[in-house]
């Protein structure tokens, strides 16, 4: 399913959670979407599910609107961090009800998670913990196999063995069965392996769109004698207006650590092979920046 959403505004009251918002995506992908607290990030997922109306903008799926479309929306899945379950009788009964509203329910596949994570059809909802509810709403969402499937932070309840058992039976079924996946997170470095692209909001705006390796590609440490950090970090943003993430010149220092007489700057921006050879020249050490540190300094300043 692709997604187009065209200068996107919710508001609720006073308060503006998307702020002309404009985002295209492909379908047959997996999106990692990022933001703060307060971003925006579920504000989103509500109206691509179908759950809230946009104040303003349009969003279209496939090419046709989503809100009050259930020949659209019984293709799409939201599992928000409460796993959906709540209200439900006995994880059996969950059970049934997806397998009513999903065209595309895999009960084997379904009952096989379910063993997985420990769950049995009698386990009454209410009497799970959050780790349990948790993991049944990821069994709903990925046993549903929805065209375009969505998790708001749905895993966070789930301990560490349960969300690396999650990643590798998304990933697995997601090649086995193609479709649109967007995972909202704060997990980054623990789960950011399975994006093909990124999305980061803050504010309600769009901050990055980018794929995966690209956007890794724009982040580089600069490491070496302070002095020379500066000096050569000085030459790489002279004249630049911030506009957001960067400068005119398509560079920015996001930030910088020092210890001592080290100092250790992160750039953000595209280095050609002349700016490379001049740090090499002056004895500094040139890195990659993980994602989590890309996210923390480009939403970060914004604030």
């Amino acid at each position: 399913m692709r997604i187009e959403v065209d200068d996107l505004v919710l508001r609720y009251g006073d308060v503006t959670a998307l702020d002309g918002m404009t985002l295209s995506l492909d379908g047959g992908k997996i999106y990692g979407l990022l933001g703060r607290n307060g971003s925006g990030k579920t504000s989103l997922l509500s109206i691509l599910a179908g759950f809230r109306k946009e104040s303003a903008g349009g969003v279209r799926i496939d090419g046709q609107p989503v809100f009050e479309n259930a020949g659209l929306t019984r293709h799409i899945s939201l599992i928000r961090d409460a796993g959906e379950t709540i209200d439900i009788g006995s994880a059996g009964d969950v059970l049934y009800f997806a397998e009513w509203l999903r065209p595309n329910w895999d009960d084997r596949f379904a009952r096989s998670l379910m063993d997985t994570f420990g769950i049995t059809p009698k386990m009454k909802v209410k009497a799970m913990s959050k780790g349990q509810r948790s993991a049944m709403g990821a069994v709903v969402g990925l046993a549903g196999r929805a065209p375009l499937t969505m998790f708001d932070e749905t895993y966070l309840g789930m301990d560490p063995v349960a969300r690396h058992a999650f990643y590798d039976a998304l990933l697995a079924d997601y090649m086995a069965h193609p479709r649109t996946i967007i995972l909202s997170t704060h997990l980054i470095e623990e789960v950011s392996s399975l994006f093909e692209e990124v999305v980061i909001i803050d504010r309600g705006r769009l901050v990055v769109h980018e794929d995966t390796e690209t956007l890794l590609s724009r982040g580089t440490s600069v490491t070496g004698p302070a002095a020379q950090v500066d000096t050569f970090t000085a030459a790489l943003t002279a004249g630049a207006v911030t506009d957001g993430p960067t400068g005119v010149n398509g560079l920015a220092v996001l930030g910088a650590k020092q210890l001592g007489s080290t100092k250790s700057a992160m750039i953000y921006g595209d280095l050609d092979d002349s700016q490379r050879r001049k740090a090499v020249e002056a004895g500094l050490e040139l890195g990659s920046i993980a994602m989590q540190e890309l996210f923390i300094h480009l939403t970060g300043e914004a604030r």
